[in-house]
């Protein structure tokens, strides 16, 4: 995919209104959304942009996500490769090491469970703006819901990673360049 002409800055938001993960728990223990601007040609599937952008992911991710699996596997909490098995990469419920929790025309709810915390993500095409302007956006919002006071601890010590690993992987996808609207119209006149 050709680099992108210009690449817009990642913008802390409020979860939009209209987003499922608003109501997925009664309580909340982390509430954060990051919107990044996207060419006007991008392709509107919020399936295909999540599964770009994190198929995107900047090298350090990974070497970050195995120093979290041996901290966190002496609490038998779920580790990436563990939700990464041979069956679950060739299923089609997941987005990376994420379940889908459901789709839409605008929004893919992807998410986990676990001992300590379950949390949602929400990867959102928007067709107008969150500023004056009518560019599409994708906004990226994620909500976690913690069981006890491992869970609190957890997402208290992750959670600046959390939003680093976010806001780097919307930068790294709009550099390499969002998926094109031509291309997922030719996908799907194909299949």
């Amino acid at each position: 995919m050709p680099m992108q002409e210009k690449t817009w800055p990642v913008v802390a938001v409020s979860i939009p209104a209209e987003s499922a993960v608003l109501r997925a728990y009664p309580t909340t223990h982390l509430a954060d959304a990051y919107s990044i601007r996207l060419p006007d040609n991008t392709a509107a599937d919020p399936l295909l942009l999540a599964r770009f952008l994190f198929s995107q992911q900047p090298a350090w991710v990974p070497r970050l996500m195995r120093v979290r699996d041996f901290l966190v596997s002496a609490f038998g909490l779920k580790t990436s490769r563990q939700l990464l098995n041979p069956a679950a990469a060739s299923r089609t419920d997941r987005v990376h090491i994420f379940r889908i929790y459901a789709t839409g025309d605008n929004e893919v709810i992807l998410g986990e469970d676990d001992t300590h915390l379950d949390f949602r993500l929400s990867v959102r095409y928007q067709a107008g703006s969150l500023d004056a302007g009518r560019a599409p956006h994708l906004v990226v919002s994620t909500v976690v819901h913690c069981h006890n006071l491992l869970g609190r601890l957890y997402i208290a010590l992750i959670a600046p990673f959390h939003r680093l690993v976010i806001k780097s992987g919307l930068r790294r996808a709009a550099r390499i360049g969002w998926p094109a609207a031509a291309l997922t119209n030719a996908a799907h006149a194909s299949a």
